[in-house]
């Protein structure tokens, strides 16, 4: 079986402004990188589907999927928070990048593909149950782990977060419910200012002083992480795959390179093979130094295809 690669041209046309980090040249970025290094030709291309609304309701409050079409424009710009806009093409590519996350979820539990990567944008990680936030619309991770649970039964969902700011949006959906382990590395203190005191069993935030090397993000995935996940056996992994604790990325402020990338995407495939029959659904999150991100998801994806 193929790694899974799924994306969508609308979410190339989703732009907040010619300054924004947050920008269409992300994905151009990736998918120059993996042309140039021949992994494209191994990847199994897939054209993302829309979200339905029952699936985004699983996470989200009725009232902000409402507030979120009725905001979308026909032309121009609207603000959702001081981050995160929407032009007109936003509110297809958040639904087009949420439904790549449940389908790579559908091949994985299906065995047409033994992993996935989703190349999508808007991301997804900061938004809650109720708020636009950090870039995101819909929480696609999040909206992936509902449906892990939802439409296959079943009963516990890793997630590992290693963008370079905590998973806020995440953990406010998931802080209680046992069935959803949150691992998460971040920077901190950092945006969203938040998450190293709100872990709990299943929640397990490690957060980081700005400039830590890969060395020490290693020691700590080591130390905090797989503890937490070999005792809670998951039956699929997710992977909020965020690459701006580059060294490189100059919004980060940490100091990884893409060994250690390569590293934690290896430590998770093997756990993975041991309690969740290899099933691993990877969606991009942050990441806004262009030549580090392409260099960074291709080191990602070599692993998760194995070649």
């Amino acid at each position: 079986m193929l790694t899974a690669y799924l994306t969508h041209p609308v979410c190339l046309k989703h732009d907040m402004g010619d300054d924004h980090p947050e920008c269409p040249a992300r994905l151009h970025a990736i998918e120059d990188q993996l042309i140039a290094s021949g992994l494209m030709s191994f990847l199994d291309q897939h054209q993302a589907p829309k979200v339905s609304r029952e699936q985004l309701l699983r996470v989200h409050s009725e009232a902000y999927v409402d507030f979120v079409f009725a905001r979308a424009p026909q032309s121009g710009m609207v603000q959702l928070d001081g981050d995160t806009a929407m032009n007109e093409y936003s509110l297809e590519a958040a639904l087009v990048s949420a439904g790549a996350a449940v389908k790579a979820v559908d091949m994985v539990m299906a065995r047409e593909a033994e992993n996935a990567f989703c190349n999508i944008r808007p991301p997804g990680h900061h938004a809650g149950r109720e708020i636009a936030a950090g870039f995101c619309i819909f929480n696609n991770i999040a909206v992936a782990a509902a449906h892990s649970m939802e439409q296959y039964g079943l009963q516990r969902i890793a997630i590992a977060d290693f963008d370079v700011h905590h998973g806020d949006g995440t953990e406010n959906i998931f802080h209680d419910d046992p069935r959803v382990m949150l691992c998460s590395t971040f920077r901190h203190p950092y945006y969203p200012y938040c998450g190293a005191d709100s872990g709990n069993e299943h929640v397990i935030n490690v957060p980081l002083k700005t400039g830590t090397s890969g060395e020490d993000f290693r020691s700590a995935v080591t130390q905090k992480w797989f503890p937490a996940l070999e005792r809670f056996k998951p039956q699929m992994v997710l992977i909020s795959a965020g690459f701006d604790a580059h060294r490189e990325d100059d919004m980060g402020g940490l100091a990884l390179r893409e060994a250690d990338y390569a590293w934690v995407t290896e430590a998770l495939k093997s756990l993975a093979a041991r309690y969740a029959e290899g099933r691993i659904v990877s969606l991009l999150e942050g990441g806004y130094s262009l030549h580090a991100l392409g260099r960074s998801v291709a080191a990602h994806i070599k692993v998760l295809s194995g070649l």
